[in-house]
């Protein structure tokens, strides 16, 4: 009789004979006893494999050195004394303001030309005026003053049916309209009594008082007033060598600040550190260089050096790969996530001193005093054997020798083949600064069709001291001399033929361009030149209304730009008010301009020679340099 085959596994598995099994691979304590301590060794039976491994990756070959246990090092800090705007004489630089003030700030327009605007500053001055005459009870007398300072500086009201070119822009615009309505008669301007006050006159001149009684309170009371809006709102103090406009450290040409500070070195020498291309905002240590021009005189003695002796401590940073072996890290930094491009140096850098070299660095706490070009002396550093070391500047030598390599180091103006500078600059800045709205806002573009460069103005300031949007002042323009020009014409219009030819169609009241014309005794470089495009009603030429672009306009003079400032990504300049708190608590305001990136190219929609199926009025004109 013959056996049965014995079954498969096959068989077993379709008949469900046996449960399925899973086969895991996995190193685990199985203790015999109740005592764990041994079985969550998990011990190694062969070291001398770990050994082997650790002989193979060079972790035995030593090295003739020890660990760092203390360093001493010496700092001299100086503090910058002088300051001197770009292409202006130097003077001394205050310590109750930060340098961001003295960079940026920029002298308050209270006038176009012959137009008188920032309504909202005069009215303030005024009530502060009225309101130190209130509390010295000058104001309930019968004399009147309040009655006779108004009658002395008033609003002028301009005429709405016979307007000059300076009252456009406050009857163009309703608002303003309102304003000057509201105020005229019943409010003064009280700038126009600080101009007389700061110029050398009294208080009371032209006003009428008991001079044994009034005349020694009304001239102090007058230097009050001139003393709290110079503490107001920061201003440069006087006009700047070819700056009339007083903006002293805005280069109009560059559209950025330039400026230069100085300070003592060790020795009696003299450092000046020159912020070529300042754009605004964050004032840092690398928007200086060392300049090796003229001095800027009168620089004080540095202040005392610094001795110092600290526990150097190993640099630590979070998810930093543990220098022992077989040891396992937090986790918490994934280095295999970081996928840098082949040409993104920064961050190859980084991953190579994170995971090669991170546990080779030791840093030491240095103490600086704020606002200071610190010196440093000297450095040595003890180690655990004893010995002393003297610890040279790992980025001396040549400034722009390729192998010279170090961090918050100033590059040098000038001659490559000069020694690198090693100290360290502190500036005198704040950390946070409030950024008021923008007053004025223009964009830089470029308009390949036109061959043109169009300066956009996004945001002008209205008389009353307010933003708005450029295009909406534009039309409230336009729509104001079209009313005017419909006035004053009385006789009918002609007939006119059903279409009609255009040589020219009419752009936004609110770009103005800049044509490329060549640069003096140049016949290659180019630079861009302020023109003008004429009004949509009369046909002459349009005027800008930002202090950006009406560079040099009230006093006949041209306006260039370098070309290379205006990219392919356009340019955006903004001037608004800022705020910020020095370190004694007091509260510091300026008017600054910014520069900041634009927002690429743009087409005005400008075009020749068309037909038009209703003519305009005038024939317009080609753009005319101003």
């Amino acid at each position: 009789m013959t056996e049965p085959a014995p079954p498969t596994f096959a068989d077993d598995l379709a008949a469900r004979r046996h449960p399925t099994v899973g086969v895991w691979n996995r190193l685990e304590g199985r203790p015999r006893t109740t005592d764990f301590n041994r079985a969550l060794r998990a011990e190694v039976r062969d070291p001398l494999w770990l050994l082997t491994r650790q002989w193979q990756l060079g972790e035995f070959h030593g090295t003739d050195a020890g660990s760092p246990v203390t360093a001493t090092y010496s700092v001299t800090p100086s503090r910058p004394t002088r300051f001197r705007p770009d292409g202006g004489p130097p003077e001394d630089l205050p310590d109750d303001r930060p340098l961001e003030t003295m960079a940026e700030r920029r002298r308050l327009p209270f006038a176009f030309g012959p137009e008188e605007i920032a309504f909202d500053l005069r009215l303030m001055i005024g009530y502060r005026w009225l309101k130190l005459l209130g509390q010295h009870k000058l104001l309930g007398l019968t004399l009147n003053f309040e009655k006779q300072y108004i009658d002395r500086y008033p609003f002028a009201l301009p005429d709405p049916l016979h307007p000059e070119d300076e009252d456009v822009a406050r009857l163009a615009h309703p608002q303003v309209w309102a304003m000057l309505q509201t105020i005229a008669g019943r409010r003064m301007d009280g700038y126009r009594l600080y101009l007389h006050v700061k110029g050398g006159g009294d208080a009371d001149d032209g006003i009428n008082t008991i001079p044994l009684l009034h005349h020694a309170l009304l001239v102090n009371l007058g230097k009050r007033l001139v003393a709290w809006f110079d503490a107001l709102i920061d201003q440069p103090t006087g006009p700047t060598a070819g700056r009339p406009d007083g903006d002293a450290t805005w280069a109009p040409r560059r559209l950025e600040h330039c400026f230069s500070v100085s300070a003592s070195v060790p020795g009696g020498g003299e450092k000046v550190l020159t912020a070529q291309e300042y754009p605004g905002g964050d004032l840092e240590w690398h928007a200086f260089s060392v300049d090796p021009g003229p001095k800027l005189g009168g620089p004080k003695p540095p202040e005392k050096t610094l001795n110092r002796t600290v526990f150097p401590a190993p640099v630590r940073y979070s998810g930093m790969p543990l220098p022992r072996w077989w040891a396992l890290e937090d986790g918490r930094t994934n280095f295999a996530a970081v996928r840098p491009d082949s040409t993104d140096l920064a961050r190859l850098i980084f991953l190579e001193f994170a995971l090669v070299f991170s546990n080779d660095w030791y840093q030491i706490p240095c103490d600086l005093p704020a606002g200071t070009v610190a010196t440093i002396r000297g450095l040595v550093v003890t180690d655990v054997f004893g010995q002393k070391l003297w610890i040279t500047p790992a980025g001396a030598g040549d400034d722009e020798d390729w192998q010279r390599w170090s961090m918050f180091t100033l590059d040098t103006i000038g001659d490559d083949h000069v020694p690198a500078d090693t100290d360290l600059l502190l500036p005198p800045s704040v950390p946070k600064v409030a950024d008021g709205p923008a007053l004025e806002e223009v964009l830089l573009i470029r308009d390949e069709n036109a061959n043109l460069v169009w300066g956009i103005e996004q945001t002008v300031r209205l008389p009353t001291g307010e933003p708005r949007r450029g295009g909406e002042a534009a039309a409230e323009v336009v729509a104001f001399r079209k009313r005017l020009a419909e006035h004053a014409t009385a006789e009918e219009d002609p007939p006119r033929a059903p279409i009609s030819y255009v040589a020219m169609n009419t752009i936004p009241e609110q770009w103005i361009p800049f044509i490329p014309v060549h640069v003096a005794g140049d016949n290659r470089e180019i630079q861009l030149q302020r023109a003008a495009m004429p009004s949509a009603v009369d046909g002459r030429p349009v005027r800008p209304r930002t202090t950006l672009l009406r560079q040099g306009f009230d006093d006949g003079k041209r306006y260039f730009i370098n070309e290379e400032e205006v990219p392919q990504a356009g340019t955006r300049l903004a001037v608004s008010y800022n705020r910020t708190r020095w370190r004694d608590g007091r509260v510091v305001v300026w008017l600054s301009a910014r520069r900041g990136a634009g927002r690429g190219e743009g087409s005005s929609g400008l075009a020749f020679d068309l037909l038009a199926d209703t003519p305009p009025v005038t024939s317009p004109a080609l753009p005319g340099v101003l």
